[in-house]
């Protein structure tokens, strides 16, 4: 397969996946309101995610994982999943309240500073690369851009009874 192509079909992916962020944001804060709270919302998403993903490791005939390195691994390794579970909670109460364009640039600025860190120290076992002037302008310019949505997003008036119900 041509290189830039492989590139260019990665990228691709990693376009749908993101679009698909603000749909789970937002189907999540709806079944936060349903089940009466957030976290609530959070365990049965996390649930479903897991009876989406068993299949498919069966589907392809994943082979069943070394438990024994589970052991050796360092602690930082487990902040997946927590990560996960903060995001999507953190989805689940902000996205009533600002709005899913809002928060998702937000959650994306938030990604790309932590990213130039991670990169650049090789945070995770990652390799090392260099901040350079093009990566830092870049982020700049999303700053910009979360900047500018917040200051052109109009204040939407929550009543009482949504207020009640993102809160509890």
């Amino acid at each position: 397969m041509n290189s830039s192509f492989s590139l260019v079909a990665l990228a691709a992916l990693a376009v749908i996946a993101g679009a698909l962020v603000p749909l789970q944001a937002g189907s999540n804060a709806e079944l936060g309101r349903a089940l009466g709270h957030p976290i609530w919302a959070t365990l049965i998403s996390l649930l479903i995610s897991m009876l989406v993903v068993i299949p498919i490791l069966f589907a392809i005939q994943t082979p069943f994982p070394a438990l024994g390195a589970i052991k050796h691994l360092p602690v930082w390794a487990w902040l997946g999943g927590v990560a996960g579970a903060i995001y999507i909670s953190s989805a689940l109460i902000l996205v009533p309240r600002v709005g899913a364009t809002s928060f998702i640039v937000c959650v994306i600025a938030g990604q790309l500073i932590s990213s130039l860190l991670v990169d650049y120290h090789g945070w995770l076992n990652l390799p090392v690369r260099e901040i350079s002037i093009g990566r830092v302008l870049g982020v700049i310019l999303v700053l910009a851009g979360v900047v500018t949505v917040q200051w052109f997003s109009p204040t939407v008036v929550v009543s009482q009874q949504s207020a009640a119900q993102v809160a509890t």
